[in-house]
C-alpha cells in the first residue's frame, strides 16, 4: 500500500504503523508577488484549455514523460483533478498534436503545480516554461499569494526550470510511503 506524498509531520503515524519511505520529494515554493511574463512561445505552438478529447493524448504524453511510478492513468488524472477546489488544465499543441499539459490547483491563497509534463522530443523549446508560467499567472490572477510544486531529486531539467522561474526549495520534503504485506500473514 502506498500513501499520497506526505510532510514530515504526516508522516509520523504511517512510519510507526510500519510504513517505510518508497520515494522522496524536493518540495519548492513561490511567492506570487510579482507579475509573470511568459516567453513568447515558438511559432506553430498554441496554449489552450485541456479538452475531454484530450485525455488520450494526455497520458500518452504523460507515460512518455514520466517512470512507471510516477506515471498517471486515467483515475489518477481525475483524483488529480479534483485534490483541490479549484483546478485549471491545460495544453500546449503543435501540428494538433498535445505536446505538453499542466494541471494547476488552488485551495484557499495557496496554488499547486499538480502536473507538468513536456514531451521529451520538445524539451528546450521553452514549452515547460510557457505552461508554467501561465499556470501561475492563473493562481495569482484567482487569489493566491503563493505556489507550490514537488518533483523528484534527480529531476534536474524540472528543478532547473522551477528554480529558473523563482521557486525555491523548503528545507522539508515529502515522502511517499510504502507499507509491504507481511507474507507470512497470507497475503
Amino acid at each position: 500500500m502506498l500513501t499520497s506524498a506526505l510532510g514530515p509531520a504526516e508522516q509520523v503515524p504511517f512510519l510507526d504503523a510500519g510504513y517505510r519511505v518508497c520515494q522522496v520529494l524536493r518540495l519548492l515554493e513561490i511567492g506570487l508577488t510579482r507579475t509573470m511574463e511568459a516567453p513568447p512561445p515558438e511559432p506553430g505552438l498554441r496554449i489552450r484549455p485541456a479538452r475531454r478529447r484530450d485525455m488520450r493524448p494526455i497520458l500518452e504524453l504523460d507515460a512518455a514523460a514520466f517512470d512507471a511510478f510516477w506515471r498517471f492513468d486515467a483515475e489518477a488524472l481525475a483524483e488529480a483533478a479534483h485534490a483541490t477546489p479549484r483546478n485549471r488544465r491545460r495544453v500546449a499543441q503543435r501540428d494538433r498534436r498535445v505536446v505538453g499539459y499542466t494541471m494547476t490547483g488552488r485551495s484557499g491563497r495557496t496554488g499547486f503545480v499538480q502536473r507538468l509534463a513536456v514531451d521529451p522530443d520538445h524539451h528546450g523549446r521553452g514549452t515547460g516554461r510557457i505552461l508554467l508560467v501561465d499556470s501561475l499567472s492563473w493562481l495569482q490572477r484567482s487569489g493566491a499569494t503563493r505556489a507550490l510544486v514537488n518533483t523528484q531529486p534527480g529531476n534536474d531539467q524540472a528543478l532547473a526550470l522551477y528554480r529558473s522561474t523563482g521557486f525555491t526549495q523548503r528545507p522539508e520534503g515529502l515522502a511517499v510511503l510504502r507499507l509491504d504485506r507481511d507474507k507470512s500473514s497470507g497475503g
